[in-house]
Formats: structure tokens, sequence, C-alpha cells
């Protein structure tokens, strides 16, 4: 959400290809790859998080379009 800082110092993009781990540094990139589809984005780290139980990555909506989600949806983490 623009306006809203992140765990990395920046501002929140929703068009950016970023996302938010519990445990990646801020600043890596990893690949996120949809397993319903196969399809995968690589995106940056720029926050902490998820804190909702059961979920490991919180994608920005621009990253959630490039492989195909909408809303909740099974994939993979691959750091970079």
């Amino acid at each position: 959400m623009y306006g809203r800082s992140s765990g990395g110092g920046g501002e929140l993009d929703e068009s950016a290809l970023t996302a938010a781990h519990k445990t990646l540094r801020c600043g890596s990139r990893a690949r996120v790859t949809n397993k319903a589809n196969g399809q995968s984005v690589r995106v940056r780290i720029n926050d902490r998080g998820p804190f909702e139980e059961g979920r490991v990555i919180d994608l920005t909506p621009a990253a959630a379009k490039a492989i195909g989600m909408t809303g909740l949806a099974r994939v993979s983490v691959m750091p970079e």
C-alpha cells in the first residue's frame, strides 16, 4: 500500500514485484511458483511477514497477478 513503510525501509509499492517473508533477508530475491499452474515470478523481499498462521509469503498484487493468483494459493518459495 502506498504511504506505508516496509521492513526494508522503503515505501510499499503494490505495483512492484516484491514480497514479505518471515526468514528471508530484506533485499534478497526469491522465485515463487504457483503450484496450480506452474507459473513463477522472481520477487525481492522487502518486508517481514506474513503474520497469519499457515501463510509463508505475502506477495504484492502485481506479483500475485504475474503468477495467476487471485486470493490464497499454494506456492513454493525458492531463495535465489
